[in-house]
C-alpha cells in the first residue's frame, strides 16, 4: 500500500500543476479589463460615479446601449450606418490584403523570377517606414483620382501590406518544391496550384495576417477622418471618438463604455476563431523537405 502511494506521488507532475496554476491566474488577470468594460457598459448612471468605485455591476441595465442609439440618432446619420461602413471597409482591407499578399508571396517564394531577391528586400525595407510617411502621398493620390468620399478611398491605401507579404513568403518557403512539381507533372496550371495547394497550406499564415489586419482596420479612425468629408462615410471608431469628446462628456461615460464594448466584441470573436492557426504560425509549423 505504501509503495503504491509512493508510485502515485511520483506520477504526479507537480511542476506542470504549478505552471498551469500560474498561467491560469495570469490569464484571468488579463481578462479583468474586458470584464470591467462589460460591467461598466451595463452600469446605470447611479453606479458609474460611486466612490469607492465598484468593479462589478450591481443592477445591470441596457440603458447605456439605448442612449448610444439616441446620442448618435440626433445627427443625420443613424448609428447602424457607422457599423455598416466599418464592416465594409474592414472586410475589404482584410480580404483584399490577404489575396494580394498571397499572390505576391507565391512567386517570390516558389518561382525563379528575375530580381526576386531585390523585390523581397524592398518589401523588408518598407517595414521600416512609419505609416505617417505615406499619409500625404496617399491623400494626394486619392484626391487627384477622384475617389474621395468612397469606399475605395478607405480600402485601397491599405491593400498593399508588407507585413502580410513577408509573413506569407516565410511560410511558403516551408512547403516542399517537390509537391508543387508533382502537381505540374500531373498537368495542373499555376493558377490551379495556387488555389488548390498553396492557399490551403497558407491557412495559418492567412489567419495570422487576417487577425492583425482586422484589428488595425476595425479600430483605426484615421481613414474616415482623412479620405471622407461626408457624414455617411464615417466609421464606427470615429463615431466613438465623437461621443467621447462631445458635449456632456461626464454624462456619456456609460454610453462610451457601451460603444467601446460593441467595438471589442468583433475583435474578440475573430481572435477566438483564428487562435489555433495563429499559434501554428508562431510555432513555425508547416511541411518541410
Amino acid at each position: 500500500m505504501v509503495s503504491r502511494l509512493r508510485s502515485i506521488r511520483r506520477k504526479i507532475d507537480w511542476g506542470g500543476i504549478v505552471l498551469y496554476t500560474f498561467l491560469t491566474a495570469f490569464g484571468l488577470l488579463m481578462l479583468m479589463p474586458l470584464v470591467y468594460l462589460a460591467s461598466t457598459a451595463l452600469k446605470p448612471i447611479s453606479e458609474l460615479f460611486l466612490f469607492p468605485p465598484r468593479f462589478f455591476v450591481m443592477n445591470p441595465t441596457l440603458v447605456n446601449f439605448r442612449d448610444l442609439l439616441l446620442v448618435t440618432g440626433t445627427s443625420t446619420v443613424p448609428f447602424i450606418r457607422f457599423i455598416f461602413n466599418s464592416i465594409i471597409v474592414t472586410a475589404g482591407i482584410v480580404g483584399g490584403g490577404v489575396i494580394i499578399s498571397a499572390l505576391a508571396a507565391y512567386p517570390l517564394a516558389k518561382h525563379n523570377m528575375v530580381f526576386k531577391k531585390f523585390f523581397f528586400d524592398l518589401i523588408v525595407a518598407s517595414l521600416m517606414f512609419s505609416p505617417l510617411v505615406l499619409q500625404i502621398p496617399q491623400y494626394l493620390i486619392m484626391s487627384k483620382s477622384g475617389l474621395m468620399n468612397t469606399y475605395f478611398a478607405l480600402i485601397l491605401p491599405y491593400l498593399a501590406a508588407p507585413v502580410g507579404m513577408f509573413l506569407m513568403v516565410q511560410f511558403l518557403r516551408q512547403i516542399p518544391d517537390a509537391l508543387l512539381e508533382a502537381a505540374r507533372i500531373d498537368g495542373a496550371s499555376e493558377w490551379k496550384i495556387f488555389w488548390s495547394i498553396v492557399m490551403p497550406m497558407l491557412k495559418p499564415a492567412i489567419a495570422t495576417f487576417a487577425l492583425f489586419s482586422f484589428i488595425t482596420a476595425w479600430n483605426d479612425p484615421y481613414p474616415a477622418m482623412v479620405y471622407t468629408t461626408s457624414e455617411n462615410m464615417k466609421s464606427l471608431p470615429l463615431a466613438i471618438q465623437t461621443i467621447q469628446g462631445g458635449v456632456g462628456v461626464i454624462a456619456r461615460v456609460g454610453t462610451f463604455a457601451a460603444a467601446s464594448f460593441l467595438m471589442i466584441i468583433p475583435t474578440l470573436l475573430v481572435f477566438i476563431g483564428t487562435q489555433r492557426m495563429v499559434l501554428q504560425t508562431m510555432a513555425h509549423s508547416g511541411l518541410k523537405e
